[in-house]
């Protein structure tokens, strides 16, 4: 991986990125930028794309191209998830230094972005989300981007012991759509934590299937699962629940596991992780803690570095 990515600072730049599915509410994107800009980041509410291509949110190279914004900004911040960014994969991607926020399609991009070396991918808020995010999780945001330290992540523990090594966060819908590609990182000795939204009990089984049949799951050196909202079935009472369902397919991992943790869709939170950096999941105590979070500030200098 490169260098770890510096803190922001007051008056740095926010390019807004809509790489995934159109979306017909501005002003929840504008909130969200209105957050920023109270951090003392510098916003434009007058750049939110409003393109449309389908139910897209623009063409392929409308939506690539937000990635190079002119002149450069050191905070990417994606608009909404949906459906869209892998389609961006399809031709090359000239990644720049910086942060890129977002989750859910997003993931895409957060990990085609670390697979290519870069650090600086955060799974954590859309713009069309922030605004909404409770207290707690715009602090945490805030902190990860200006380079202050982040507290542990409590959940529930599911299997014991302790595991140390590079945090990924992702979408298991999203992700699963990856393996076999190159914009899947390596896997082997990282901390994956995974989230979803409106998935059934068994298409998550089929999709954490496909994760064991490739080997993925067992290079892992701990397995985390955020929240899994609308995932269950209401019309199939005999059938698994979701939590059943994750529990089946991680507890003969040898690994330990921790679930509950508050990032992901839906209420209550979902806290910013940043990818690629050292992590600790602590299986018995149902926590999951940062290690590496912070770079040395950028020099002031008379070049752009961004």
């Amino acid at each position: 991986m490169s260098r770890l990515t510096a803190p922001l600072r007051n008056g740095d730049a926010v390019h807004v990125v809509a790489a995934s599915s159109a979306f017909d509410d501005p002003e929840a994107l504008s909130q969200g930028l209105e957050v920023l800009s109270r951090w003392g980041l510098q916003t434009d509410p007058t750049g939110i794309p409003r393109r449309r291509w389908g139910y897209l949110a623009g063409e392929d190279h409308e939506r690539r191209n937000d990635l190079y914004p002119v002149p450069a900004a050191p905070l990417l911040a994606c608009a909404r998830g949906g459906w869209g960014a892998a389609r961006l994969l399809e031709q090359p991607i000239h990644w720049r230094p910086g942060w890129l926020l977002g989750f859910s399609d997003v993931t895409a991009l957060l990990l085609a972005r670390f697979s290519a070396g870069l650090d600086g991918s955060i799974h954590g808020p859309l713009l069309s989300t922030l605004a909404a995010e409770p207290d707690w999780s715009q602090q945490r945001l805030k902190d990860l981007l200006f380079g202050q330290p982040l507290p542990d992540l409590q959940g529930i523990s599911w299997a014991s012991g302790t595991a140390r090594g590079p945090l990924i966060a992702a979408n298991l819908t999203v992700a699963s759509h990856l393996l076999g590609s190159p914009h899947m990182p390596g896997l082997s000795g990282a901390i994956l934590i995974l989230e979803d939204v409106g998935e059934s009990p068994y298409r998550i089984d089929r999709m954490l299937t496909h994760w064991r049949l490739t080997g993925a799951l067992h290079k892992l050196s701990g397995l985390g699962f955020g929240r899994f909202s609308g995932c269950e079935d209401e019309e199939d009472s005999d059938g698994f629940a979701c939590a059943e369902v994750l529990q089946e397919r991680s507890l003969d991992l040898g690994i330990p596991v921790v679930a509950d943790l508050p990032l992901g869709h839906g209420p209550g939170g979902n806290a910013a992780l940043p990818i690629g950096r050292e992590a600790c999941l602590d299986g018995d105590r149902g926590q999951l803690r940062l290690i590496e979070t912070t770079a040395p500030p950028r020099q002031q200098s008379n070049q752009k570095e961004w």
